[in-house]
């Protein structure tokens, strides 16, 4: 009966170990990856007043195999591009939570003139990429 008795329990404490989710176990190495951000500063600290082509900005986030993110902002006038103490400032969180090496910044097309960008790495151990760019 005693013998009974202890394999009860050994069952039971079997069955609610393992039923038992919600208990962090030192050898778990299954947490996700801290959530990883870019945030986009663009400003300029130049006079551009009287410039009145077109500019389109986008954010940009790339991995070693494919564009993350390709986000146009609104179309604005050279002018319009903010002084350094009303920058425009985004902050998007990497998609997926991408944990390898990426490259962020600003791609820019100016109407008639062409394509241009500025571009920083990401490495992939950091959480957040701040990309200050003052156009010029």
């Amino acid at each position: 009966m005693k013998r009974a008795y202890i394999l009860i329990a050994a069952i039971l404490t079997i069955f609610i170990v393992s039923c038992s989710k919600d208990h962090d176990s030192p050898y778990d190495t299954h947490k996700p990856a801290p959530i990883r951000k870019v945030r986009y500063e663009l400003f300029t600290k130049e006079d551009f007043s009287t410039d009145q082509h077109n500019i389109t900005f986008n954010l940009f986030m790339r991995n070693s195999k494919r564009n993350l993110l390709d986000s146009p902002l609104a179309t604005m006038k050279i002018s319009a591009i903010p002084d350094s103490l009303h920058r425009i400032i985004i902050e998007k969180t990497v998609p997926g939570n991408d944990t390898t090496a990426l490259v962020v910044g600003f791609t820019y097309y100016i109407e008639n003139i062409g394509y241009s960008w500025n571009l920083d790495s990401f490495p992939a151990l950091d959480t957040l990429k701040v990309i200050r760019y003052s156009f010029r």
